[in-house]
């Protein structure tokens, strides 16, 4: 009869021991990774209902929707939800139901009924003259369809393309940043004074042209 074979377990040297060990670790770092991605997500406000231009939005007109946003410079055009809110939300613009609710489209009404509004101009379409207090021609151009959308102030009825007439007439600078202070993509920021009753057609104007260029023309010195 042949001798008995006592089988043993595997030492510490033996690679089978090895190989399982690193198929576990591997499997916990790809588990780890799936739920970390999995969580990167963040919450934001999208607007319940149509709500037009003039409009004061209130916690009730806000919904929160939990978005993963590729770029986190694109998360900075929304807001946030925990972070705080500006003291009055009144819109500049129309926003849809259930579209995010962008930091663009906020702005002040003030006693005056005038919304105050941002725009990015070219530095070199901006006279070097204009502040805070001017008063300015608000022109836009560009590839689009002029028949689409009827300009605001002096321009109603008037078309992008048509020279001369601006889009916003007589309107004030509220704020203009120095060219040290232009934004990520070289732009001049200002800030407008724009009449209520205007600032719906004017996002409209901007809206229907492909490549939308915004110049100022300062009224008076």
């Amino acid at each position: 009869m042949p001798p008995a074979v006592r089988t043993s377990s595997p030492g510490w040297r033996d690679p089978r021991l090895w190989v399982g060990v690193a198929i576990v670790a591997a499997s916990v770092l790809v588990g780890t990774r799936v739920l970390a991605s999995a969580d990167d997500t963040v919450q934001v406000w999208v607007v319940a209902d149509d709500a037009p231009a003039g409009q004061e939005l209130d916690p009730a007109d806000l919904q929160a929707r939990r978005l993963r946003f590729a770029d986190a410079g694109e998360l900075e055009r929304y807001f946030e939800v925990g972070a705080d809110l500006p003291d009055a939300l009144t819109l500049v613009r129309p926003v849809g139901a259930g579209e995010l609710l962008p930091r663009s489209a906020i702005g002040e009404l003030d006693e005056a009924g005038t919304v105050t509004i941002s725009i990015a101009v070219d530095p070199l379409l901006v006279p070097s003259s204009i502040g805070a207090g001017a008063t300015v021609n608000v022109y836009v151009d560009g590839e689009g369809d002029p028949g689409d959308v009827a300009a605001s102030g002096a321009g109603a009825g008037a078309g992008p393309r048509d020279a001369g007439v601006p889009a916003l007439e007589e309107v004030r600078v509220v704020a203009a940043p120095q060219p040290d202070d232009f934004g990520a993509g070289g732009d001049r920021q200002v800030e407008l004074a724009v009449p209520a009753d205007d600032v719906a057609a004017f996002y409209r104007l901007l809206g229907s042209l492909t490549t939308p260029v915004v110049s100022l023309g300062q009224v008076g010195r």
